[in-house]
């Protein structure tokens, strides 16, 4: 992964690697939510390397939050009728899923939920997130980085 972006694609890799960076170090959203959004774009994407991966132990500023998230709840990321989430975290996977797969049609009821549980500045900061899991997720897996990458390392 690290080679595909930095050899591979000049000085916009330099870019997408840190708007990724402000994303896993700037977001203000509570990990638990975080990850939610998160895990559920990588579950759409197919990404191996982002489903592995764990923000709270992974990402060293973030390491104060790990115990408030554990494997059961990675777990369940996905199921909407699993009471172990609390509306925000629902919410944030729900997004996250209309966002990567049905972006056009987010109903005005939806809208409704997501603005009476986070501010309009959250929701941005929450989109923005979002869509950097859903193009650089889907880099990965388009070039198989989790596995052999397809670009050749020696042209």
């Amino acid at each position: 992964m690290t080679y595909l972006w930095s050899a591979r694609s000049g000085e916009i890799g330099s870019a997408a690697a840190g708007y990724s960076g402000a994303v896993y170090a700037k977001s203000t959203l509570p990990i638990r939510e975080f990850e939610a959004a998160r895990v559920r774009t990588a579950q759409i994407n197919g990404c191996h390397v982002c489903l592995n991966f764990r923000s709270a132990t992974d990402v060293p500023d973030r390491a104060p939050e790990a115990d408030d998230i554990d494997e059961a709840y990675y777990a369940h990321i996905g199921e909407y009728d699993w009471d172990g989430f609390t509306e925000r975290e629902l919410l944030a996977a729900q997004f996250a899923e209309k966002y990567a797969l049905d972006h056009r049609n987010i109903d005005e009821a939806f809208w409704t939920r997501l603005h009476i549980a986070f501010s309009d500045d959250e929701l941005v900061e929450l989109a923005l997130c979002i869509g950097s899991w859903i193009a650089l997720g889907r880099l990965n897996v388009i070039f198989d980085v989790d596995g052999a990458c397809r670009v050749p390392q020696y042209a």
